[in-house]
């Protein structure tokens, strides 16, 4: 039980760290980025059927194809209105998320559909001890992934030029960064970690046209929980859900547990509103 709250934590991981990764760059919340995660499940389906490639070599072929997507949202929905009120950006985005999910209700219709596998079924013996193959790679990919978004953020130009237009978009110009190339390339990123989650979550929690609400949910909650635009953070409160839901559904039911979640984080928020790792609003720059 302990592996499989991981992998729903590290999966959450990875959509919450899109989630944050688009929130920083633009300065609003992309409402588009659970249809992001539905889309990434859909086409890991549609190019299993037409390909036949195996879940692992589907994987990359799916980060392509969704941070292609979340280039798109950013053309669309975000860059224009960068001068804008958040409030606009929140509209345009629900919008692309509207539009996602009827159009995948028009090609796939509404029955649920399950993503491939990453490792197959069965389990692995380590010192003496059952491990399922399929939790275990999702641990393993999403930790890999998470690491790897964090060595391009703390530790390279690129990451360093992300970072300064998510702290100032004004300075970052001021200074030459190009501002629209970030935003894009981090919405490319968001994109691409959406679509891997999407695989990921397709194969155990099925694949719906509207489960993007349900994603864009948990994400919020994350990065609240965490502290907002931290994306230690934002990994933290995933991680925490996963935890949260897995034990909380084994001990009370699905729908006690949600309850129960909702219940702790308003708990949280009550009594660290600025959440686990933000700064109180005071003491921001």
């Amino acid at each position: 039980m302990i592996l499989n709250a991981l992998a729903l934590g590290m999966a959450y991981a990875l959509v919450a760290l899109g989630f944050v990764l688009a929130l920083n760059a633009s300065g609003a919340v992309n409402f588009a980025h659970g249809g992001l995660v539905v889309l990434g499940g859909a086409a890991a389906v549609l190019a299993d059927t037409w390909t036949g490639l195996p879940g692992p070599l589907l994987l990359p072929l799916v980060a392509v194809m969704l941070g292609a997507a979340g280039m798109i949202v950013a053309r669309v929905a975000i860059l224009p209105l960068l001068q804008r009120p958040p409030e606009a950006t929140f509209v345009a985005t629900i919008a692309l998320a509207a539009i996602i999910e009827q159009s995948l209700m028009l090609t796939m219709g509404s029955a649920p559909r399950t993503a491939p596998s990453l490792a197959g079924s069965g389990a692995l013996e380590i010192a003496g001890v059952a491990v399922g193959r399929q939790p275990l790679a999702i641990v393993l990919v999403s930790a890999l992934l998470v690491a790897a978004v964090w060595f391009v953020l703390e530790r390279t130009q690129v990451g360093r030029r992300m970072r300064a237009v998510a702290a100032d978009r004004a300075m970052a110009r001021a200074v030459g960064i190009p501002v629209a190339r970030y935003v894009l390339l981090s919405l490319a990123l968001a994109g691409a970690l959406a679509g891997v989650a999407g695989q990921l979550l397709g194969h155990q929690f099925l694949i719906v046209p509207t489960g993007g609400s349900g994603h864009m949910l948990r994400a919020y909650i994350a990065v609240a929980l965490g502290g907002w635009g931290s994306v230690p953070g934002a990994v933290l409160g995933a991680l925490g859900i996963g935890l949260f839901e897995t034990f909380g559904a084994a001990w009370l039911g699905d729908a006690w547990a949600e309850a129960a979640l909702y219940i702790a984080v308003l708990v949280v928020l009550s009594m660290r509103p600025q959440g686990l790792f933000g700064e109180p609003a005071g003491r921001r720059a």
